[in-house]
């Protein structure tokens, strides 16, 4: 840039970086343009329960169970059979749960058979809403209505395994 008001080299331009910052003064700065953004761009419900719930799986260690068989897509129709509890199959390695899920609640089953925790997660929460634990057998049963969204975490050992989130 020409003219009088073209950038200056001169020693007044580095007392700029010999200024330290305030972190007290930059922290309250922050803090009020949380709070305008909370006031004038709110997040959104969905959106919040949805990280919410994603933040639940947030396990580094974790493997994900995928879907391996669903009762109510792979299922062969059976004429004049009811409406049976829905059969459900996740897999991650050498580990395969079995799940029913029926009007009482979960009946699974781990293979290979071994103890460990079952925690069923459900959405908003990120805590998980029931808890209960696989016998020596890999048996299990949970008493909790699975109505909406829901995944299982299965702590064996040192691993822990997450199956996909399914809606019911």
């Amino acid at each position: 840039m020409n003219g009088p008001h073209a950038f200056d080299d001169s020693d007044d331009a580095d007392d700029f970086d010999e200024q330290p910052f305030d972190d007290l003064k930059l922290l309250e700065v922050e803090g009020l343009l949380r709070e305008a953004a909370e006031v004038c761009d709110p997040v959104p419900t969905a959106l919040r329960e949805a990280a919410l719930a994603a933040f639940a799986l947030h396990d580094l260690d974790a493997r994900l169970a995928e879907l391996t068989f669903d009762s109510l897509l792979d299922a062969a129709p059976v004429r004049g059979a009811e409406d049976g509890p829905r059969m459900l199959t996740f897999a991650a390695g050498d580990l395969t749960v079995d799940v029913e899920v029926g009007e009482d609640g979960l009946l699974g089953q781990l293979l290979p058979p071994q103890a460990a925790g079952v925690e069923v997660l459900t959405r908003p929460a990120p805590e998980a809403a029931a808890r209960c634990d696989a016998d020596e057998t890999g048996g299990f049963s949970c008493a909790v209505d699975v109505t909406g969204p829901f995944a299982l975490r299965v702590r064996a050992g040192d691993e822990v395994v997450v199956t996909e989130w399914l809606r019911v």
